[in-house]
């Protein structure tokens, strides 16, 4: 592992990839600590520390923008604009056939489409950036409730809303400029890498956290579980079911074309942590419109008001955790069906002359690997149900945060991200010695 890691800093080409991305990963931390512009930097701070985090509203957005939505700073909206808009323009290729159809060109296609999700990305960071602003200058970021929580903005002129909101959607438009930088001239993706960022910065307060909170015993605990969560889920990301595939050989003029054996891999998780973002996002929804329907001074507050406080805001209640879980499962089938195309593979498979052994070209072999798909998720959407409910769980146990780092999106970002990154790393080694990084 050694030899493998000097001969990273020995490859020129190489080290200079890792230098870059390092570089810009660099100043994307920096950016986070940056206040926007007529921001109460000391205000902010004392909220800080009298809080133990954001509310479930924005609990995700905060996590994904390593704690800079807390800061108030021009990173405050993170990368998250970014991930809602590709997945919104990766579901509307459902709806739109125009989508599909670029999609189906190729690179200029593509090209268009992530043009798209760029433009897409703006408008969704004014409109984040507005709510923000907005619930920050009520008083309701934060829940301690201390009164310097009402006056984290210095000026509520017109001019210096609209500056605050260029300034954080600027940021969010500098983000995902780091991001295709890296993806360019860099190693790994660009966009996951500065999620992986943001999320692996959060991980030292929230252990700190937690021994200081529960005592360093229980701080070793956690420290030994989150080692199994970790090995169980490299396992389950890294697990795969091999359909096999066999090409039919054919002549065109005097060469021969096809005769050999693929396979089709279908992995345990193929929705990765898009069903995990979907219920959060979905489950906020109730709790975000009665919170907008606060009953003024002195008036008794409506009872579906009351029921969603106490059953649909408490991440541990035992209705919460339910309904997370059956969102999840739910939305990892939905999310598998539109991805995964068994119709298109089953044809560009008889197009080219491959049959699954045993079973018909055609129509039968889109039935086989539907009903293999359908097999496979179940046991994929009932794993990120139990991963996306270990912060609940310990939120309860162990006194944590809802950021509690091994479990939920963030323990399958990580993951996943750094599995990615090693393996393109391994690539590059490959390319240039015999020997790669992995063995």
């Amino acid at each position: 592992m050694f030899n493998a890691i000097g001969r990273i800093f020995r490859t020129p080409d190489l080290r200079r990839k890792i230098g870059f991305t390092l570089g810009i990963v660099a100043l994307f931390r920096l950016g986070s600590f940056i206040p926007a512009p007529f921001v109460d930097f000391g205000n902010v701070q004392a909220c800080l520390a009298a809080s133990q985090g954001a509310s479930g509203l924005y609990e995700l957005v905060n996590l994904f923008s390593g704690g800079a939505l807390l800061q108030l700073s021009i990173f405050a909206l993170g990368i998250m604009p970014y991930i809602t808009a590709s997945i919104i323009v990766q579901l509307l290729r459902v709806v739109i056939p125009h989508f599909e159809t670029l999609y189906k060109e190729g690179q200029a296609g593509q090209a268009r489409l992530t043009q798209y999700t760029r433009y897409l990305t703006i408008a969704l960071g004014v409109l984040q950036s507005t709510t923000l602003i907005t619930v920050a200058r009520s008083g309701a970021l934060f829940p301690s409730g201390a009164p310097e929580c009402s006056q984290l903005i210095t000026n509520d002129a017109w001019y210096a809303i609209l500056l605050m909101v260029i300034t954080m959607t600027a940021g969010t438009g500098l983000i995902m400029w780091l991001g295709e930088l890296i993806t360019e001239r860099g190693i790994g993706n660009g966009m996951s890498l500065l999620i992986f960022t943001s999320i692996a910065a959060t991980f030292p307060g929230s252990l700190w956290a937690i021994g200081v909170a529960r005592g360093w015993d229980i701080f070793a605990l956690v420290l030994a579980v989150g080692l199994l969560i970790v090995v169980a889920v490299v396992f389950v990301e890294q697990s795969q079911r091999r359909i096999p595939v066999q090409y039919a050989k054919r002549m065109v003029g005097r060469r021969t074309y096809g005769g050999n054996n693929t396979y089709i891999p279908i992995k345990v998780n193929m929705a990765g942590v898009v069903p995990v973002i979907f219920a959060s996002s979905l489950l906020y929804l109730p709790a975000l419109i009665a919170q907008f329907n606060q009953p003024a001074a002195g008036e008794e507050p409506q009872p579906w008001v009351v029921w969603i406080t106490n059953y649909l805001t408490q991440g541990d209640h035992p209705l919460y955790m339910l309904l997370y879980f059956l969102l999840i499962v739910g939305f990892t089938y939905f999310y598998v069906a539109i991805t995964f195309n068994p119709d298109e593979v089953a044809e560009n498979m008889k197009k080219y002359g491959g049959f699954i052994p045993g079973i018909r070209a055609g129509r039968p072999t889109a039935e086989y690997l539907d009903y293999v798909l359908t097999r496979v998720t179940l046991p994929g959407s009932l794993y990120l149900g139990l991963v996306a409910l270990i912060p609940l769980i310990a939120l309860g146990l162990v006194g944590a945060n809802a950021n509690f780092p091994f479990g939920g999106a963030s323990i399958l970002i990580i993951v996943g991200v750094g599995l990615e990154t090693v393996k393109q790393i391994d690539a590059q080694l490959q390319q240039r010695h015999y020997e790669g990084l992995l063995r």
